[in-house]
């Protein structure tokens, strides 16, 4: 089926509006972050096409329902492949769903950009991927060596973590390796499911290990059951939260006993260019609230495409290209571009994997049971 699209493909013209895909989640415990991605991409096609779009043709953004699973992320990546006929997509949302779904688009040759999977080995899936999400090993250990700045007495570590979420499991050994390299034990290691909500078992092992600290990689919703059930059950010591906390709809979730979480992040509302600051202005008039990370990094994403199709079509008008080979030109320019966004500058390596400069630790603050801010630390 993909082998035929991918025939049919270098027959077609371009159509306009460009279509750039999107495949998020919209439903599932995963739209807790696939609706802040979806808010940073339509922001960005708003002022992409408020600015001409590419040379006076405007952009489309194609929305396809990617949820919280594999299979769901496949139907969305082969929906937006060979129906809508797409230059590229942004997506999916989760690590896991990247590793089944992006080898689809390997095989039609369309550019991918991941706007939030930061698990090993994403980029490497092929030619045609590469990521928007700075990678669990940058991000893991700044949240973990802040924890220690703030109490230097730290000295045993219980690890929770999902077994069966890909990129729980790639951020949870990049934090106790660097637990162990910091020279602390690792006291406990807790297992757990995406869909528990009953973690007394694990948080119950945790207070008998005595630990100092805890380390959370998982996805808001469990995680934040697990941050409540901590303090419920009297856990005192800090906590530091994975790539998975990255989002103020996990407030709702862990409410009052979220304040005092220390999570990395990729990106920040106070980062000083111009570009983040027209973004944070935008948003707030859009939106109502600052951007968080999951939104700036779609946002991101679209950006990537819109820059790199620019540069193209001031060789050779978009309209001109037949579609399959415009996927592959603009793959090529993608990975030669130098892109100023949100995030701060970007580049890709060869096989895609982003190189960004700045990072920031947050520790969350709560107004009251159910609204809060990351306070960014130094």
């Amino acid at each position: 089926m993909i082998g035929a699209a991918l025939g049919a493909a270098s027959a077609q013209k371009v159509e306009t509006p460009v279509a750039i895909g999107i495949a998020v989640a919209q439903t599932s415990n995963v739209a807790l972050f696939g609706q802040e991605q979806v808010a940073g991409a339509k922001l960005a096609e708003k002022l992409i096409n408020a600015r001409g779009g590419i040379g006076g043709t405007p952009i489309r953004l194609v929305y396809q329902d990617a949820a919280g699973d594999e299979n769901s992320a496949i139907n969305a990546f082969q929906n937006l492949i060979t129906k809508e006929r797409v230059v590229g997509i942004v997506g999916p949302t989760l690590s896991q769903q990247a590793f089944a779904a992006d080898p689809i688009a390997e095989r039609a040759r369309i550019p991918v950009l991941g706007p939030s999977n930061t698990a090993k080995g994403i980029p490497q899936i092929g030619n045609y991927i590469a990521r928007v999400s700075a990678p669990v090993t940058v991000i893991a250990p700044a949240a973990l060596k802040q924890a220690l700045k703030i109490d230097p007495k730290i000295k045993r570590v219980a690890v929770m973590y999902a077994q069966n979420d890909a990129f729980s499991v790639s951020e949870t050994g990049i934090f106790q390796d660097t637990i162990k390299a910091q020279g602390l034990t690792v006291a406990t290691v807790q297992k757990s499911q995406t869909t528990d909500t009953d973690f007394t078992t694990q948080v119950t092992a945790v207070l008998n290990a005595k630990a100092d600290l805890v380390v959370i990689s998982a996805l808001a919703a469990d995680g934040g059951n697990i941050i409540k059930q901590l303090r419920q059950l009297s856990y005192k010591g800090l906590i530091v939260g994975g790539n998975g906390f990255n989002t103020t709809n996990l407030f709702p979730v862990c409410q009052k006993d979220c304040d005092g979480l220390l999570v990395a992040q990729a990106y920040s509302p106070l980062q000083s260019s111009a570009t983040n600051q027209v973004f944070v202005k935008e948003y707030r008039a859009l939106y109502k609230k600052d951007p968080p990370q999951f939104a700036a990094q779609a946002y991101a994403g679209v950006q990537v495409f819109a820059d790199a199709l620019r540069v193209i079509d001031r060789k050779k008008k978009l309209a001109q290209w037949d579609l399959g080979d415009l996927r592959t030109e603009l793959n090529k320019q993608i990975l030669a571009g130098k892109y100023n966004t949100p995030l701060g500058e970007l580049r890709f390596d060869k096989e895609g994997e982003i190189n960004q400069k700045e990072f920031f630790v947050a520790q969350v603050k709560m107004k009251d049971a159910k609204n809060g801010s990351f306070v960014f630390v130094k």
